[in-house]
């Protein structure tokens, strides 16, 4: 990370995590450069969560944020994917807990990109599902374009604002018109969409010697060909074969 940091011009760095190891690697993280961060809680629910995460360890996940958001890493972020029959009961005390600590809460459809291939289209719960629970207890704004640009969250003010939710609802409410998001994986390969079943390797390139120039040609040629959607809902849409574990966030 500070290898990154270190870089010119310098990027924007954020992190992706469980949460679990984050109150005692906040200091070190922000010393290295880390300028945001996301965490993945969906469940406020200490039985919920040692039966999703298969390990009892709320307690340090809270921790976590509470040690990145003294740490100055802001906007803290969650990230929480409603499972039906499992927590979606709790998207109110979630915004709640949120709100009340000041972190920016993410809903998230979930995606067909699951290692066991067990997605289903009815057991996901849907953006409208969310804001649905969500109505009785909040006003919720919807902002318009030029806030959202090209961010995959739409996002809705609360109560008038300043305070917002956003929603991903990649599924029933695709955004790939705007979407500008490319994924390189840990193994280094190029993945033009989330859900794309084919990748483009940048490792080989950079291991042979190959120029800058060649590098982003290589680049180019990858982004050039992306799709113009995800095709989730078409009727042959097939699942990429990696899972999100192995694609990254």
């Amino acid at each position: 990370m500070a290898q990154v940091a270190a870089l010119w011009p310098r990027p924007e760095i954020s992190l992706t995590t469980n949460g679990i190891g984050l109150a005692r690697l906040t200091q070190p993280l922000r010393a290295a450069g880390l300028d945001r961060l996301n965490v993945s809680l969906d469940t406020l629910s200490p039985e919920v969560f040692k039966r999703l995460a298969r390990r009892d360890r709320l307690a340090d996940v809270l921790a976590g944020l509470a040690a990145a958001a003294a740490a100055g890493l802001a906007p803290v972020k969650v990230n929480t994917v409603l499972m039906r029959g499992v927590n979606d009961h709790e998207a109110p005390a979630l915004l709640a807990f949120c709100l009340a600590h000041g972190y920016q809460l993410r809903f998230i459809e979930q995606m067909p990109l699951d290692a066991q291939h067990g997605w289903e289209r009815s057991q996901m719960v849907t953006a409208d599902e969310i804001l649905a629970a969500l109505s009785p207890y909040y006003t919720l704004t919807p902002d318009g374009p030029a806030v959202r640009g090209t961010a995959p969250a739409e996002t809705f003010l609360i109560d008038g604002g300043p305070a917002r939710v956003g929603v991903i609802a990649s599924v029933t409410r695709p955004f790939c018109g705007t979407c500008d998001r490319v994924r390189l994986t840990a193994d280094g390969q190029i993945r033009n969409c989330l859900f794309a079943r084919t990748e483009s390797d940048l490792r080989t390139p950079l291991r042979t010697g190959a120029s800058d120039e060649e590098i982003a040609e290589g680049w180019t040629r990858a982004v050039a060909v992306k799709l113009p959607g995800h095709g989730i809902n078409d009727p042959g849409f097939l699942q990429p074969s990696r899972p999100m574990s192995a694609i990254g966030g």
